[in-house]
């Protein structure tokens, strides 16, 4: 039976429309769009896991990881081959210096006085030219990548500085954020893809 001419324009119209459809949608956090899937250093990456960071009241980042091979197991994260990234995007105008600490505390109380003390050097050349910013504005993105055995930084797609060497300073940045004493528990499990905790108190107010 011949579909009418009616039926058929409906028809056509319908496949349009699931072809116009992406096949995978971005998430959103705290009305940051963040792409599903991003490619870098030649790889594909997927993101494992987004939240915010929350202060108090104040409503300061979104954080998001993306890795080739997503886990909600830390441990399948670090050190994982490959590239690598993790991007804050801000929600508030902030000082680069407030930001920074933050992140550097956090990384030493993971480390251990010791082995921070081997990484301090490289950790304050990468960081330096985004110190120098002074401050970042709401909707800037700050991305740290690492590819290839070396890391790098980048303010909104822009490059600060050159690339560093170190997959290790990734991992001790990643730890800042998902290891043992993380700088906020509820956005480390976020970042793992794991629900909230039940009592939603993972805010160390640091």
């Amino acid at each position: 039976m011949k579909a009418s001419g009616t039926g058929a324009a409906i028809v056509l119209a319908a496949a349009l429309a699931t072809l116009a459809v992406p096949a995978s949608r971005a998430a959103e956090v705290a009305g940051v769009e963040l792409d599903d899937s991003i490619e870098l250093g030649g790889a594909l990456l997927q993101l494992n896991g987004a939240g915010e960071r929350t202060l108090y009241v104040v409503r300061t980042y979104v954080a998001a990881l993306y890795v080739a091979r997503p886990s909600s197991q830390a441990q399948a994260l670090l050190g994982q081959a490959g590239p690598r990234r993790l991007s804050l995007t801000m929600l508030a105008a902030l000082s680069t210096d407030w930001v920074v600490e933050r992140i550097v505390a956090a990384m030493r109380e993971n480390m251990g006085d010791q082995a921070f003390a081997l990484l301090q050097p490289r950790l304050a050349r990468l960081l330096e030219p985004l110190v120098s910013l002074e401050r970042l504005q709401k909707g800037d993105r700050v991305d740290v990548d690492a590819i290839d055995g070396s890391i790098r930084v980048s303010v909104d797609g822009r490059a600060l500085g050159a690339e560093a060497p170190g997959g290790d300073v990734f991992d001790a940045l990643l730890r800042a954020f998902i290891g043992e004493r993380p700088l906020d528990a509820a956005l480390g499990r976020a970042l793992l893809g794991l629900p909230p905790p039940k009592d939603a108190a993972g805010n160390r107010g640091t």
